[in-house]
């Protein structure tokens, strides 16, 4: 009797331990669509930028906001929570590598909107081109029967599409160069200092003239300095040469 009053207390503790498991999996959200894993997806897109090209997107969202705002509306297609969004995202994003994954709660509790009016905010800077984003999870420990995997912030890209750009005027300017090219640009450079600090005064207006008489008359006179020069230096040689014999 009480071997089978044991078997049927553990019976329904098992019963209420799935129980539980299935509520804490219950409670879990599932996965947005098109999630990625967080860490494995960014690289690729984030993307370096500067404080200048950073200042256009706010400029040209805010230009495009009042150029498209139909008479007597408040507000234009973006309207004014994306415009705080933006502007809240220029000075979280890091220049050097482009990240930004601010969570939806940190979001609504600095700009003290609603969740529903941040949402609609980012959805409209979306739609029309000033962001982009990506969903990702990331694998949780979880010893029950749930999910083994949960959802985390969205990686963030702010762009800028071409038709507001052009409202920038003069001001657009020229694209910040990406970090890659910037950087073999300057190594470039510096073997191209190397190269020049090897030349003679001829070699030297040779390859900085482009004008090629100009740059033959100067290459002349370099040849000459530089024979000048050379029979100084054979000259003076000679002479210390001729103290040290007597």
């Amino acid at each position: 009797m009480t071997a089978t009053r044991g078997r049927f207390f553990q019976r329904i503790d098992s019963v209420i331990d799935d129980a539980r498991a299935e509520g804490h999996a219950k409670e879990r959200p599932p996965l947005r669509r098109n999630s990625r894993r967080a860490g494995s997806c960014e690289a690729s897109f984030w993307r370096g930028t500067s404080r200048q090209d950073v200042r256009k997107v706010l400029m040209a969202a805010q230009k495009y906001e009042r150029a498209n705002r139909a008479p007597g509306k408040r507000n234009g297609p973006l309207g004014g929570i994306a415009l705080e969004v933006l502007a809240l995202f220029a000075n979280l994003v890091n220049f050097r590598s482009g990240r930004l994954d601010p969570s939806l709660d940190y979001i609504t509790d600095k700009l003290r909107r609603s969740r529903d009016a941040v949402v609609r905010a980012l959805k409209a800077l979306r739609e029309h081109g000033f962001l982009d984003w990506l969903r990702r999870f990331e694998p949780v420990p979880n010893d029950g029967r749930g999910p083994q995997v949960r959802q985390v912030s969205n990686a963030y890209r702010l762009s800028v599409p071409k038709r507001a750009l052009a409202l920038l005027g003069r001001w657009a300017g020229r694209p910040t160069l990406p970090d890659d090219d910037q950087a073999a640009r300057a190594d470039r450079a510096a073997l191209e200092a190397q190269h020049v600090a090897t030349l003679d005064l001829a070699g030297f207006a040779t390859f900085h003239i482009e004008d090629s008489d100009l740059a033959k008359a100067l290459a002349q006179m370099g040849k000459a300095i530089d024979l000048r020069e050379s029979a100084k230096q054979t000259e003076s040689q000679s002479t210390s040469c001729s103290y040290t014999g007597s």
